[in-house]
């Protein structure tokens, strides 16, 4: 080897050795919500059921990965959230808040987000014409056809412990889809939901602090449903 080729070489070795660490993928997101905390759930693409969710937190200007676990998605994979319809078993992507948590179990030791209890007459409102669409009741309304809907109480194992996900909750747009949650893994792939194994429920509820303005972003490594573009 010539030696101004070896001392190229050896430079450019130097360099990559030496060069910054990537970004953590908060820090390269275009929005976090404003928080100091953030969970991101990321899969492959738009095709995938499965993917990782990761929970992060931002110290002296910095994200931090905290925990991180498997995920599952929608059993027909995700769809940018604005264009999804509800009951396709599509996960919505993009970013939202983390209005309140709720379970068939206690609150975990430490959990500080507003947890409510399920009890037999608990529901989700699913039904587009009620006035409770895409609403927690507790009893169910009258206008809320419980074929429509979700009796909390009958996914004991899914719905342990759970985050409602803001999406297409502040202003419910009819047909877009109800109650998206973060939930506990069931036998599979969810009906549109992110799910993680109960241990790692149960850690996002003891870290989750309110006061920090924790978001979820959902979305894929790249393309038009890019993580990095919420």
């Amino acid at each position: 080897m010539r030696p101004v080729v070896a001392t190229v070489l050896a430079a450019a070795s130097l360099f990559t050795l030496g060069s910054a660490p990537a970004p953590e993928l908060p820090a390269r997101m275009a929005d976090t919500g404003g928080g100091s905390q953030l969970i991101t759930a990321v899969a492959a693409d738009t095709h995938a059921t499965t993917g990782t969710v990761t929970w992060w937190d931002l110290r002296d200007g910095q994200w931090r990965e905290t925990g991180s676990a498997p995920a599952r998605f929608g059993s027909h994979g995700l769809v940018e959230g604005t264009a999804r319809e509800q009951g396709t078993s599509t996960t919505p992507t993009g970013l939202f808040g983390l209005p309140f948590a709720f379970g068939t179990e206690a609150a975990p030791p430490g959990t500080r987000h507003d947890y409510r209890a399920v009890t037999p007459t608990s529901w989700w409102c699913e039904d587009n014409s009620s006035r409770s669409y895409n609403r927690w009741t507790d009893p169910r309304p009258a206008d809320c056809r419980a074929a429509e809907s979700e009796r909390l109480a009958d996914f004991p194992t899914q719905y342990a412990h759970a985050l409602v996900v803001d999406f297409n909750y502040a202003r419910p747009v009819r047909g877009r889809g109800a109650g998206i949650f973060l939930h506990v893994n069931g036998r599979g792939a969810t009906a549109g939901c992110v799910s993680v194994p109960v241990e790692a429920m149960r850690e996002i509820l003891r870290w989750a602090d309110p006061a920090r303005s924790p978001h979820l972003a959902i979305g894929t490594t790249g393309g038009p449903t890019a993580i990095t573009r919420y």
